[in-house]
């Protein structure tokens, strides 16, 4: 199912669950927000709209970087060849790089900037002392690894994920957060569920995917 999709769902139960819990233009932005970024969470294990912006950079840095490493190999081997001196930094560095970038893709490289961002998270919830701001950049830099349709989408990241919420909840004082965010995620994983591919609820434990398509 698309991102957009996903997004809109996510959406439409941030806005229901405004209307429930006491209003506050900052609390039900809140809301809106957490179910709006946890329906698109699960995707983090590939290319979805949290992580799409990257892609293109990402692209831009393995295009620079091979360039770059090309260029100082090229450098390098003309200088050596010519009896000159090769400064260590395109010895040492260029050839190295050139040979790493022809090998990594530039959708590994986009994976690496989303861990670097959950790093990021990870690092500023730390130096705050905010558990769940720790627990969300741990999730954003394990996610990208993984198999599409895997570990994120399974009972056991939800139960992760309601886990962080009740965090929030509790450090952020914000009543029913909990219950939102997980429900933001639970709606990505039932609409995965209605499309052809499924989902894998109880991965590992049960391998097979679960579906009803409808889409």
């Amino acid at each position: 199912m698309k991102g957009s999709t996903h997004l809109v769902i996510g959406l439409v139960v941030g806005a229901a669950a405004a209307c429930y819990y006491p209003p506050g233009p900052v609390q039900s932005a809140a809301y809106v927000a957490a179910a709006a970024m946890s329906a698109l969470a699960p995707d983090l294990d590939g290319t979805n709209m949290l992580s799409a912006k990257l892609g293109g950079l990402s692209r831009a840095i393995h295009r620079g970087a091979l360039g770059g490493g090309v260029i100082a190999a090229a450098a390098a081997l003309y200088l050596y060849a010519t009896g000159q001196a090769v400064p260590a930094v395109l010895g040492w560095i260029g050839i190295p790089l050139m040979l790493v970038l022809m090998s990594v893709s530039s959708g590994t490289i986009r994976n690496g900037l989303v861990s670097l961002v959950g790093i990021g998270l990870a690092v500023a919830g730390a130096r705050s002392g905010e558990t769940w701001l720790i627990g969300l950049g741990a999730y954003t830099a394990w996610a990208p690894w993984l198999k599409h349709r895997g570990m994120t989408h399974t009972v056991w990241a939800l139960a992760l994920w309601y886990w962080l919420g009740r965090e929030l909840e509790a450090e952020r004082d914000i009543p029913g957060i909990a219950v939102v965010a997980a429900a933001g995620y639970a709606s990505h994983l039932v609409a995965d569920t209605l499309t052809s591919l499924g989902v894998k609820w109880l991965y590992p434990l049960y391998r097979k995917s679960i579906k009803l398509p409808f889409f």
